[in-house]
């Protein structure tokens, strides 16, 4: 499929998903001001768009239930980030509210309270990795990142003081998870340091393999 194909061969509700890769560079082409002052910020945004669609395709659910935003948010960062994202998807399907669970909401306040600061994109990253984070391979993957070293700069750009805790860089969901407990009060593990643990790697190993979005293109 081209890239550059007219809306309506793109438009949710088709046959098949898109090839993620064609869904990515149509919002890249179509870059706001915004996004190209900020050339990052524009790519974190296309990627998890993209991967939260292709999703949406395949299970036939909503843009919300990939990105954790309500519809009046999905609204206003497509809006100031990703016009041509809107070809994808319908919007009047997106739900005007969100829920989280126990477990959601934790983390969600964990990266509130750490942010930043309190502009709408910030929330909505929050809200974007707190959803993609639920899901199962290493967060830089689920958020439809190309590799491990862009969710630290992400970290680093909208959590910098939660970046700067991670001294030993591990894992991100494991250091999440970590901070979480600390904050209540407890211990994640038994072993008394993290030199003394059986299962190290488990918590610090390499985050490598395919981009998500990678293997979507080319399945």
């Amino acid at each position: 499929m081209n890239m550059l194909a007219p809306p309506h061969e793109l438009i949710a509700g088709a046959d098949s998903a898109p090839p993620a890769e064609t869904v990515y560079l149509a919002i890249q082409v179509e870059s706001t001001p915004r996004g190209r002052a900020e050339p990052f910020t524009a790519h974190v945004i296309a990627c998890t768009l993209t991967i939260a669609i292709v999703e949406a395709y395949e299970t036939g659910g909503t843009l919300s239930t990939g990105l954790g935003l309500n519809r009046t948010e999905i609204e206003s960062l497509t809006a100031q980030w990703a016009p041509a994202a809107r070809r994808f998807f319908d919007l009047a399907a997106e739900p005007e509210h969100v829920l989280l669970d126990e477990e959601e909401t934790q983390l969600h306040e964990l990266l509130t309270r750490f942010a930043s600061d309190s502009a709408p994109l910030t929330g909505w990253i929050a809200s974007i990795v707190t959803r993609r984070a639920m899901a199962p391979r290493h967060l830089w993957q689920d958020l439809g990142l190309l590799e491990r070293a862009e969710l630290t700069r992400l970290m680093k750009d909208w959590f910098p003081t939660l970046a700067e805790a991670n001294v030993a860089n591990m894992k991100w969901k494991k250091f999440f998870y970590r901070q979480l407990c600390e904050l209540e009060g407890f211990s994640l593990c038994a072993a008394p340091t993290c030199r003394d643990c059986d299962d190290f790697d488990n918590c610090f190993g390499a985050e490598d393999g395919a981009s998500a979005l990678a293997r979507l293109s080319h399945r």
